[in-house]
């Protein structure tokens, strides 16, 4: 079963590709220190080493209040300017790295190298960024006209019955997560289509996405579909072990950083897993159109 043989390969190329993994999670890693050490130096100059609960829980404490106000323009101020930088910086980062984790994942014979790596990824960066904005924009556009529309309409009538915009609000939210899959699979695709063509193109990729993904829809969403629902597994049960841990000492605060980073990579692996998923199935239905 070609879905099957996907998945398993899948899991062969994730595996195989550990340093670009490694790669991926560093620069992550960087990445979130950029706006996490600054905003907690913020937090220390404006509250101290003291939490504000732990001040404020004998009582009001009028010198806490007045550097909450003396600090608090300029915390938000950071944490504004600061996010929308994260997340920018984070988009490119992501599309940059994209192309080198689709490259380590398109050659199950050959280990990609570091400096392979780093060439696929600057190569196909524009590339990768151009497909994400064009299908953000579809996922937007549709989530739009099948939620927002219906569901607009029905809260504004003159008598809305609950049951009905729930009944809307179950169904247009079930089209919604499968068109989600379908984009999704739309953009590896056209991703594993880039890096397999000698004349990579934006607009033939994502052409050669939509082609692939509804000319083989049954196979591909299930697998897709698969690993969704074990990348949320995943995802919940990091959380909740993430959510749970309440560490005393600094000991246990180095554990829990430790046993966050571990979960971040396995997440990463996951992503990989899907790449390379994605790759061996185009690999196995056609031969890429040059």
């Amino acid at each position: 079963m070609k879905m099957l043989k996907s998945l398993g390969s899948g899991a062969q190329q994730a595996l195989r590709s550990w340093k670009a993994i490694l790669i991926v999670w560093f620069v992550m890693l960087l990445l979130v220190s950029l706006f996490v050490l600054p905003a907690k130096s913020i937090m220390r100059a404006g509250f101290g080493s003291s939490t504000i609960t732990g001040l404020l829980r004998s009582g009001i404490n009028v010198e806490v209040l007045s550097d909450l106000e003396r600090y608090f323009v300029s915390i938000v101020s950071y944490l504004s300017s600061g996010l929308f930088f994260f997340l920018i910086l984070g988009i490119m980062l992501y599309s940059f790295l994209a192309g080198g984790l689709f490259k380590s994942v398109s050659n199950p014979s050959q280990v990609l190298s570091v400096p392979c790596f780093f060439r696929a990824s600057s190569k196909y960066f524009w590339y990768f960024l151009g497909l994400w904005f064009f299908v953000i924009m579809m996922i937007l556009l549709s989530g739009l006209l099948i939620i927002g529309l219906p569901v607009g309409l029905i809260s504004q009538s003159e008598n809305p019955s609950p049951g009905v915009l729930q009944v809307v609000a179950i169904i247009a939210g079930l089209l919604y997560l499968g068109l989600l899959i379908i984009f999704t699979l739309v953009a590896d695709y056209a991703r594993a289509w880039l890096i397999a063509t000698e004349k990579p193109a934006l607009f033939k990729a994502l052409g050669y996405g939509f082609s692939e993904t509804f000319s083989h829809i049954g196979q591909s969403f299930l697998m897709m579909l698969i690993i969704m629902i074990i990348v949320l597994i995943f995802s919940w049960l990091a959380s909740t072990i993430i959510g749970i841990w309440k560490p005393e000492s600094g000991g246990g605060v180095f554990l829990l950083f430790i046993v966050s980073q571990l979960l971040f990579f396995v997440k990463i692996l996951l992503k990989t897993w899907r790449y390379g998923s994605v790759t061996t199935m185009m690999e196995i239905n056609k031969p890429v159109i040059q």
